[in-house]
């Protein structure tokens, strides 16, 4: 059997909580997919399975010191002042807060692939993950970004359609449709485990 690990990117404040930031990027994908409740449940089944849950929150110094000439969605994230380690923002996620001690947080994120500045990559062949799963936001950038290294590192790749958001529900089932399958498998949360 496989060895699996659940990935999940962004569940932070600044992305899902009513006063979050950057909720309205993703609001409209996270609605359309019932992200956070087929994430929930996502995360029930892989404890079920006893698979590795991982968190690789973003988060920033007060000043942004970590972003050298930021451009794109780094820039907006420094420009409206997203995932600051002093705010609440940076915070994960209210509906975690039944997982503290069964999510592996992995601290130093400050860019978009989730294996840049943490110790993820040491974590999953300390563990012999064969199989990341991956969850969250924001599609386009953070998940294609994270899943292509994961891919690249030679681990199979599951993204789970209905845990993670776009923009926009174009870009989600585009990405999901057109993008994904080139280099990692597409499923719902029912499918995963």
């Amino acid at each position: 059997m496989t060895k699996k690990a659940l990935l999940l990117i962004g569940y932070q404040n600044d992305y899902f909580a009513e006063d979050g930031i950057l909720k309205a990027v993703v609001e409209e994908s996270v609605s359309h997919n019932d992200v956070l409740k087929n994430t929930l449940t996502l995360m029930d089944m892989a404890k079920e399975k006893d698979s590795l849950v991982i968190a690789t929150p973003i988060i920033f110094s007060d000043d942004y010191r970590e972003l050298d000439n930021p451009i794109g969605i780094l820039k907006i994230c420094k420009d409206v002042g997203a995932f600051k380690k002093s705010s609440n923002g940076s915070n994960t996620i209210e509906e975690f807060k039944n997982w503290d001690g069964k999510i592996l947080e992995l601290p130093g994120k400050t860019g978009l692939n989730a294996f840049s500045n943490t110790k993820l990559k040491e974590v999953l062949k300390e563990e012999n993950i064969e199989e990341v799963i991956i969850a969250g936001v924001v599609t386009s950038v953070c998940i294609d970004s994270t899943a292509r290294a994961a891919a690249d590192q030679g681990y199979q790749v599951t993204i789970v359609s209905d845990c993670t958001a776009g923009r926009n529900n174009f870009e989600q089932d585009f990405y999901c449709e057109q993008i994904f399958p080139i280099f990692a498998s597409v499923k719902s949360s029912s499918e995963v485990f």
